[in-house]
Parts: structure tokens; sequence; C-alpha cells
């Protein structure tokens, strides 16, 4: 849903797309992420494969949530698009130092072993990029641990490199994407798109809605990832704080856990801005739009 609105919105360019092993092993995200260009007719956008662990720890995928594939619930035909051959990390940083023709903009969805990778191998690439938004994180309750969120569990020591590297940041966390719930009524105004984009899209969250009812409770799935990209395309659709973000990366208990500084208790400096509340009819507005696209 993330690459569909990115791809979709006016406003943005999509560059390219890089995958990193999470939700599913780097082989499985990245033929996934060639399933959905493909359904959607977007060919022009390489889709290079990064790093398949993280920096420092073992492998963590999250088949129960996601499925063996890391994106059951639909009948796949064989991709039409092709992988790119360059490493994804090495994408990223010729991104973002060619700086044409404005200032590059990453949305991270998955754990931020390819960025962290990136800003490691080329410190300059901090001058070059204009903001990343990030779905990850938790200012209370993680989804992975008691504490700590996937996306940031996964690769703790990663997620520290970013938010020490000095660019601008918007994290967008449980508490905000937990309101982009996908109701009946959503699920009704998607599937009278009729087209086969809207059709794989129903499919996938119909599957998505079975697990998080079992696992969370919830009554409906949450969407997470299209709202880092929705933070970007009109900023005001998720409300943020500029706040101090550390990552744990040392207790057995909390390991990944973003221990966000609301009430400025610890006197470190704000290193990014916070969502706290989201802007939810206006989130759904530009999903459908963008869907409708298609």
């Amino acid at each position: 849903m993330a690459i569909l609105l990115a791809a979709a919105a006016p406003p943005l360019e999509l560059e390219a797309i890089t995958t990193v092993a999470g939700n599913q092993t780097l082989e499985h995200v990245t033929l996934n992420a060639r399933r959905i260009c493909s359904v959607a007719g977007i060919t022009d956008v390489p889709i290079a494969a990064g790093r398949d662990r993280p920096l420092r720890r073992e492998p963590v995928v999250a088949g129960q949530i996601h499925g063996a594939s890391g994106l059951d619930g639909v009948d796949w035909d064989e991709p039409r698009v092709a992988q790119d051959a360059r490493d994804g990390v090495e994408l990223i940083i010729e991104r973002a130092l060619a700086n044409d023709p404005r200032p590059l903009t990453i949305v991270a969805v998955g754990p931020l072993t390819n960025l962290a990778a990136a800003l490691q191998a080329a410190p300059e690439i901090a001058d070059h990029i204009d903001r990343v938004s990030i779905m990850g994180g938790a200012i209370g309750l993680g989804n992975w641990t008691p504490s700590a969120e996937f996306n940031i569990h996964v690769d703790p020591e990663a997620a520290e490199v970013v938010f020490g590297s000095g660019v601008p940041i918007t994290l967008v966390p449980l508490e905000v994407t937990h309101r982009a719930l996908a109701t009946d009524d959503v699920m009704r105004r998607i599937e009278a798109l009729g087209t086969p984009v809207a059709q794989v899209s129903i499919a996938l969250m119909r599957y998505f809605a079975d697990t998080y009812r079992q696992v969370f409770g919830f009554p409906y799935p949450a969407v997470h990832d299209p709202v880092a990209v929705a933070a970007i395309i009109e900023p005001d659709v998720v409300a943020t704080r500029h706040l101090n973000v550390a990552v744990d990366t040392t207790s057995e208990l909390s390991a990944g856990r973003t221990v966000i500084d609301v009430y400025g208790t610890t006197g470190r400096a704000p290193n990014a801005d916070v969502g706290t509340d989201l802007v939810v009819n206006r989130f759904w507005d530009l999903m459908l739009e963008g869907l409708a696209s298609y």
C-alpha cells in the first residue's frame, strides 16, 4: 500500500525501491515488491535488494503476521518487473548524491538496515537527504515485544545510527498508524474501484485483518506503512511534536524500544518530529485517490 501510494501521489516522484529483510527474508520481500509493481504497472522504478540481515543481529521475520511469503492472501502471477542488478544500499547512496533535481526523501517502512548501512558507508549523504519518514517505533506499547515495535526491534543498532545522523526525521509510531484502520467502509470504497489493483489490495487486507484480529484483537487491520508516505505528501495529515528519540540496544527485555522523551526530562536535544495523531479521513482520501489512479 505504501508503494502504491508513493507511485500515485502527484507531489512525489518515486525514484527507487530498496528491499530489506524484515517482514520476510530478503528474497521474499524483493519478489513481493516486484509483484506489486507488476500488478500496478509500475515498470520504470528500479527495485534493488538491500541487506539480508541486521547490522549485528540474527534475522527476524514476521511470518505469523504476513504469512510464509510475506504477502499472503493473493494467488500471484509471475512478476513482469525485473529486479535491478544494483545493491540497494549503493542505490540509496547514488540517488542521494545525485541530488537532482531536489534533495532525496526516504520513506522507510521496514527495518532501517539499508539506510544505516548507507550512512555508515557514505556519511556525506546526510547532507543530501531532505527528510526520512519512518514507520516504526512506539511512544508506549510495542507490537513485537511488550515494549518494542517490529521494525525497530529487528535492527535497533541501525535505528540508532539513523536517529544519530542529524538527518531530518518524521517518526510515525504505532500510536498514529493504529488509527489507520481499514474499516468495513474503507474496504467497500476500495472494492468499488473494481480494478485489479483494488482487488489485490482487498485480498491482502482481508488476510492481514484475520491475523491482526487473532494476534492483537483489533476489529480491523491497521494499514501502517502508507501513513509514512502520507506524512510526506501532506505533512498536516500527521500531527507531530519535535522530541528526542533514543533507541534501546542493550536491554534483554526492551531491545528495540524507541525511548521518546515526551516531557523533556532527559535534556537530550530533539532529533525527530514524532507523530502523535492522524487526520484519519484525509489519510484514507489520499489512499483512495492513489488507488483510483491505477
